[in-house]
C-alpha cells in the first residue's frame, strides 16, 4: 500500500511513518524543509508544501491513503496569518489534491482544541460540537475550520475519516515540540515554578496506531478522539523529576495569576528572540477538557493508550540517547 504523510517530519508524523514502515507499507513523506526525523528510514522523500497545490498533486498521484498531519501550532498571536494559511487553506488544497488524484482515503488530523467545552458532567468526545472560529484562539478555530471542510467535502465524493488527538508526548520528538521543551526543562530541574492545571496527555505512538486503524477499519465520515490520561502539570513534574533524578519544582501558581502574568512573559520572550512557552493561550489550555473520552475509538478501532508513566520514561530515555539530557543514559524501566 502506498501511503502519503504530510507533516512527516513532525512529532506525530515521525511516529506514524515508523508505524507504517513496520507493517510493510510504502511511505511517501511530504516534507517542507526539515528531514531530521526521517533520517535513515526507507521512505520516498517528496519536497512539497500544503500551501502549494501543484506539489501535492505530484506527491499524491497513485497513493492509496493520505494522512494529513501538516499544521501550524500557535501558542502566541504572532503567527495567526500562517496558522490560517496552513491549517485552513492548506487543508483545502490537500482535499482537492485527494479528489484530483482519486486517493482512496484521507485520514485528517484534527485536534482536541477544535472541540468546544463539553456540558458540565459530560466528557469531551466526538458528539461535542466544534468551536466557533470567531470566538476562540486562532489555532483552535483553524483546526475546526479545516475539519468542517473535510466533512463537507464528503458530499463531493471524498472518502475521509478524522482523528483528534489530545496533548501529544512521546519519543521521536526531534524539534522538539512545545511540550517536549517543557519536559526537558522539568527533567533538568530548570522549571522551578509551575502553573496549576493539567491536560489529557497521549503517546504519539498510540496516536499513530489509532490513525492507522482508522484508515483500515473506519467507515467514511467517522471521527475518533484519540486521548490518553489526564494529569496535572504537577503530577507530570513529579514523575519527570523521579525518573531523571532532578529537583522537583518549588510550587505552582493559580491559573488566574498565571493569566495575568502571561502577557509579560510573551513580551520577554519576544525581546529575547525566542519562541515563548509561557503565553495566555498555553495557560488557558491547562483549564480545558478535564474529561476526554476515547470510548468510541476503543470500541471500533481497538484503541488502548498505554500508561502515561511508560510514555514519560520512554520519552526521557529517547531524549537522553539524543544527548538532550545530561548524565548517563536512563533505562525506560528506571
Amino acid at each position: 500500500m502506498i501511503c502519503v504523510v504530510t507533516g512527516a517530519s513532525g512529532h506525530v508524523g515521525a511516529n506514524l511513518v515508523r508505524g507504517l514502515l513496520r507493517r510493510g507499507d510504502r511511505v511517501r513523506a511530504l516534507v517542507h524543509v526539515d528531514t531530521a526525523a526521517l533520517s535513515g528510514l526507507q521512505v520516498d522523500l517528496v519536497r512539497g508544501d500544503v500551501c502549494d497545490p501543484s506539489s501535492l498533486r505530484a506527491a499524491f498521484e497513485g497513493a492509496d491513503v493520505v494522512y494529513h498531519l501538516a499544521a501550524r501550532i500557535a501558542i502566541s498571536p504572532d503567527t495567526e496569518s500562517l496558522v490560517e494559511s496552513v491549517n485552513v487553506a492548506g487543508t483545502r488544497h490537500v482535499v482537492q489534491a485527494c479528489l484530483d488524484c482519486r486517493v482512496r482515503r484521507l485520514v485528517h488530523f484534527s485536534s482536541i482544541h477544535a472541540i468546544a467545552e463539553a456540558p458540565a458532567g459530560c466528557p469531551a468526545d466526538e458528539s461535542v460540537s466544534l468551536v466557533a472560529a470567531s470566538s476562540c484562539p486562532s489555532y483552535d478555530g483553524s483546526k475546526a475550520e479545516g475539519e468542517r471542510f473535510v466533512i463537507d467535502m464528503l458530499q463531493a465524493g471524498l472518502d475521509a475519516v478524522v482523528v483528534a488527538p489530545t496533548a501529544v508526548v512521546g519519543p521521536y520528538d526531534y524539534r522538539p515540540s512545545y511540550f517536549g521543551r517543557v519536559l526537558l526543562l522539568l527533567a533538568t530541574g530548570r522549571l522551578r515554578v509551575l502553573v496549576r492545571g493539567g491536560f489529557n496527555w497521549v503517546d504519539a505512538r498510540d496516536v499513530a496506531d489509532g490513525a492507522i486503524a482508522a484508515a483500515d477499519r473506519a467507515p467514511a465520515g467517522q471521527k475518533y478522539v484519540l486521548s490518553g490520561h489526564w494529569l496535572t502539570l504537577g503530577q507530570v513534574a513529579e514523575l519527570a523529576s523521579s525518573l531523571a533524578g532532578t529537583p522537583r519544582p518549588l510550587g505552582a501558581v493559580p491559573l488566574g495569576l498565571a493569566r495575568a502574568c502571561a502577557p509579560a512573559g510573551e513580551v520577554l520572550a519576544r525581546l529575547a528572540r525566542r519562541e515563548p512557552l509561557f503565553t495566555r493561550y498555553a495557560v488557558s489550555a491547562l483549564s480545558q477538557h478535564r474529561f476526554v473520552s476515547h470510548e468510541k475509538a476503543t470500541r471500533e478501532l481497538g484503541y488502548v493508550p498505554r500508561p502515561f508513566e511508560q510514555t514519560l520514561a520512554d520519552t526521557l530515555e529517547w531524549f537522553a540517547q539524543r544527548g538532550c539530557l545530561p548524565g548517563p543514559e536512563r533505562s525506560a524501566g528506571s
